[in-house]
């Protein structure tokens, strides 16, 4: 193998390592959804749910994901986390039937609309798209995720938002008192 042969094998070996290395890559979720994945498993502390919304003072509080999935594996580190002396179960549905289980539902792309049973339950509902309504949308501003939160569409559903939690929004949607 002559010098310039051996030379143009490495390139291409090279640009096969490299290859590989870009598609582990895509493979693992952006910062942006590492940021939010670690905004979803914050919210609970800031969350008031009505009396009765779980089954248990031990019960889980279930965090669950509708749609399309960005988060892989990284949302997954949430599970098992000791929050208000209950520990966060994360849960990936495969119909909106199974939403009413959930306290904390995020809808990702694609999301198939939400069934009539879950109007007006207790369901913190997160959302990125402004083709979907939540009561916390995620945005970019300035490179840093934020938030807007629906307080209104929240009381609806019988959630308190803590002051603390408002505060950090970007805006704050309310409705009359």
């Amino acid at each position: 193998m002559t010098g310039q042969t051996a030379r143009i094998w490495h390139a291409v070996a090279g640009a096969i390592v490299l290859g590989a290395l870009a598609c582990n890559a895509g493979a693992q979720p952006s910062l942006e959804y590492a940021v939010k994945a670690e905004y979803l498993a914050k919210l609970s502390p800031f969350i008031d749910w009505p009396a009765g919304s779980f089954d248990s003072a031990a019960a889980p509080i279930n965090l669950c994901l509708l749609g399309a999935d960005p988060f892989g594996a990284v949302l997954d580190r949430a599970a098992g986390a000791e929050v208000l002396a209950r520990v966060i179960a994360v849960r990936r549905l495969p119909s909106p039937d199974l939403a009413d289980s959930c306290h904390i539902l995020y809808l990702g792309a694609a999301a198939p609309a939400l069934p009539e049973a879950l109007g007006g339950r207790p369901v913190l509902t997160v959302s990125d798209s402004d083709a979907i309504p939540a009561m916390i949308q995620f945005v970019i501003r300035q490179n840093h995720v934020r938030f807007i939160i629906d307080e209104d569409a929240a009381r609806r559903a019988g959630l308190h938002i803590s002051a603390k939690l408002l505060a950090l929004a970007i805006a704050v949607k309310r409705g009359p008192p």
